[in-house]
């Protein structure tokens, strides 16, 4: 596994690194046999140490996680046993995945926009309600079944996840909802 381990105006020195692949190593082992690279990010905010993790599968599945604490080490311990936890909820479904899913996962691509926030004088200025776009970028789309989509926006700790459906190749949606529970949306017509 090929790791990146970095610090936001921060020096992590060698005893910090050895200690992230040690610990990190053991614990995606237990779950994951086929982990491709891990990135891990430390930084500072006042006078806590964060640690951020990423880390990529070969099934094209990603797991992230992210720790806070006074010491440093003890960030990236907070940040490991998220992880950790994350994947023991998920370990029968991801070794079922390897096994059902011969292939990667497949990866679309899509533009992505980001628009600028909603100005009360923009109509004033130029007569149009039409957003004004401040960045263009491309984004990932795979390709799961509906269980993996929800499964990967759990594992990332995101509150929505676009993806292709396998099932019927159209665009869904999962997301978390405000009571906990998880939606789906699916777009296609029936009729």
């Amino acid at each position: 596994m090929r790791y990146t381990i970095s610090g936001k105006q921060i020096d992590v020195g060698d005893a910090l690194s050895t200690h992230v692949k040690t610990e990190l190593g053991e614990t995606i082992e237990k779950y994951s046999q086929r982990p491709t690279d891990a990135a891990v990010t430390f930084s500072k905010d006042a006078h806590q140490f964060l640690c951020d993790s990423v880390v990529h599968l070969s099934t094209g599945l990603n797991v992230q996680a992210r720790g806070a604490a006074n010491d440093i080490y003890a960030a990236f311990e907070a940040c490991r046993e998220k992880m950790d936890k994350q994947l023991r909820r998920y370990k029968r479904r991801l070794k079922d995945h390897h096994r059902e899913r011969v292939e990667p996962v497949v990866f679309g691509q899509a533009d992505s926009y980001v628009l600028a926030a909603e100005d009360e004088d923009a109509e004033a200025r130029d007569g149009s309600l039409e957003p004004i776009i401040i960045a263009e970028m491309e984004s990932r789309v795979p390709t799961l079944s509906v269980g993996d989509a929800v499964m990967q926006m759990e594992l990332s700790g995101t509150p929505l996840l676009v993806f292709r459906n396998e099932k019927h190749g159209g665009v869904n949606v999962v997301h978390r909802r405000d009571d906990g529970n998880v939606g789906w949306i699916d777009p296609r017509g029936n009729g």
